[in-house]
């Protein structure tokens, strides 16, 4: 799909004279490791970034390329997350939406109308739309999934600093057979969400194994 067919979407509410349209999207629900990210965002009308796409076909570098020319050409950029505590109080879907309401309250002008990316959404009182894949079908949600996955990795590749072991920086928190081995080995560390380990180690809902050390730690202020 073209940048420009990315545009079906906004351009039907610039037609009706809605022009603050917010592309809403998240990033890390399915990881085993801390936050879900959301980001909104709010482009003029007919504005178009080569090269924007669904994060999921794009590669790292190409992410962290279209980041920063879509804060600087975007009218408003707000980011949001719930992180792993909130994630295992509330359970995930509860948690991405808090992330996405955080997202569209940080943004420095108010949307008219949000585009969001998934099959349903709730507790906001701001017209919206939700989209399958609609980060596949919207520039706008494109751009916001681009934004929150580079946030989110590059909180995941500070953890791996701080939780070194778990290889974060490698997997991002996902479920790999890498990650998953370093949990039978290592135990859990703060910011594995315990109530996605339970599935992982029946019985056990810390998420370690009976011969697992507490998760290691580096301080490094020290």
């Amino acid at each position: 799909m073209s940048s420009r067919d990315l545009l079906h979407f906004e351009r039907m509410l610039w037609r009706q004279g809605v022009l603050r349209v917010a592309g809403v999207d998240e990033a890390g629900r399915g990881p085993l490791a801390d936050p879900v990210v959301a980001a909104a965002v709010i482009f003029p009308p007919e504005l178009v970034i080569p090269g924007v796409d669904d994060s999921k076909v794009l590669t790292p570098v190409q992410r962290e390329e279209l980041y920063p020319v879509i804060l600087e050409t975007a009218l408003a950029v707000g980011i949001g997350s719930a992180d792993h505590e909130e994630i295992d109080q509330v359970n995930i879907l509860q948690s991405t939406y808090r992330a996405m309401h955080r997202a569209v309250a940080a943004l420095r002008m108010p949307p008219q109308h949000l585009l969001i990316d998934g099959n349903r959404f709730d507790g906001l009182h701001i017209p919206f739309t939700v989209l399958v894949d609609g980060d596949a079908r919207s520039f706008a949600i494109a751009s916001a999934s681009i934004v929150a996955k580079v946030m989110r990795d590059r909180m995941m590749v500070m953890y791996d600093r701080l939780y070194p072991g778990y290889g974060f920086a490698r997997h991002k928190g996902y479920g790999t057979a890498y990650h998953r081995e370093t949990l039978r080995s290592l135990g859990p560390c703060p910011i594995h969400r315990r109530s996605f380990l339970r599935s992982l180690f029946p019985g056990n809902t810390s998420g370690a194994t009976a011969s697992s050390p507490v998760c290691l730690v580096t301080d490094r202020k020290a």
